[in-house]
């Protein structure tokens, strides 16, 4: 197709003919660098350092993180290779859920070694989980337990409807008071499908739990009355990925 130069006339005229600005494309915004990843573990003295209320209050700025989406940049492998050639010092141990949507060292932004995780349906305690606490506190070091609950808890719903299901039969059984309590501060009948209740008898559990340790293990009753160590408990919500920590 032939142009003739009138046109390329005219079309010139349109973009330099004067008091035309030529409109400037914006900027590309330059993303700021990545930090650094972070590759350093807990070494015993650093551990040592840590009193309780200060791991405590790591776990909630962690949490924190978490929800906000600034989580910490680790080289994960880094961490690994230290801490095998080093040892491991965590600060805290948790009790959890085995729900995979409440992954402990993720919701607090923790890296290898920095905690102590046990996991099992309803974050209830037994004589294993209570003396691998005993391990991780007295011997290892660690300055806080957080029993960790969680909205929507499957164990709780099951306990509350009466399921039966081979060995899940007996652990259910283990809800039996949370669940008690539940009912009778809220004046139903124990069911999965009341909101109140449910969210109720999931707070009860985890003090519960709390309780239960408190009484099976004169360790860490010691330790907790020395000031040595935090119990403490929460609930993670699994909609807005905040922990509400309970008072008691």
């Amino acid at each position: 197709m032939k142009v003739s130069t009138a046109s390329l006339w005219i079309a010139a005229s349109v973009v330099f003919s004067p008091g035309c600005t030529p409109r400037a494309e914006p900027l590309a915004e330059t993303a700021p660098p990545a930090p650094a990843p972070v590759r350093t573990v807990l070494d015993a003295t650093a551990q040592q350092a840590l009193t309780p209320e200060q791991v405590l209050t790591e776990l909630k700025a962690g949490n924190q993180r978490f929800v906000d989406g600034n989580l910490t940049h680790r080289d994960y492998m880094a961490q690994a290779e230290a801490t095998a050639a080093g040892g491991q010092f965590p600060k805290a141990t948790i009790l959890g859920c085995v729900d995979s949507r409440v992954p402990p060292e993720i919701i607090f932004d923790q890296g290898i070694g920095d905690v102590f995780v046990g996991r099992v349906a309803g974050n209830v305690e037994d004589v294993n989980l209570v003396g691998s606490m005993e391990f991780a506190t007295k011997v290892a070091g660690s300055k806080v337990i957080l029993i960790l609950g969680h909205t929507a808890c499957g164990a709780i719903k099951g306990a509350a409807d009466g399921v039966e299901l081979g060995n899940l039969t007996e652990l259910l059984n283990d809800f039996d008071e949370p669940i008690a309590r539940a009912s009778g501060a809220t004046g139903v009948e124990p069911s999965s499908s009341n909101q109140e209740f449910l969210d109720l008898a999931i707070k009860e559990n985890v003090r519960q739990t709390i309780a239960d340790i408190l009484e099976q293990s004169a360790v860490i009753s010691e330790m907790v009355a020395n000031g040595e160590l935090l119990l403490v408990g929460g609930v993670y919500d699994l909609a807005t990925g905040r922990v509400d920590w309970l008072d008691g």
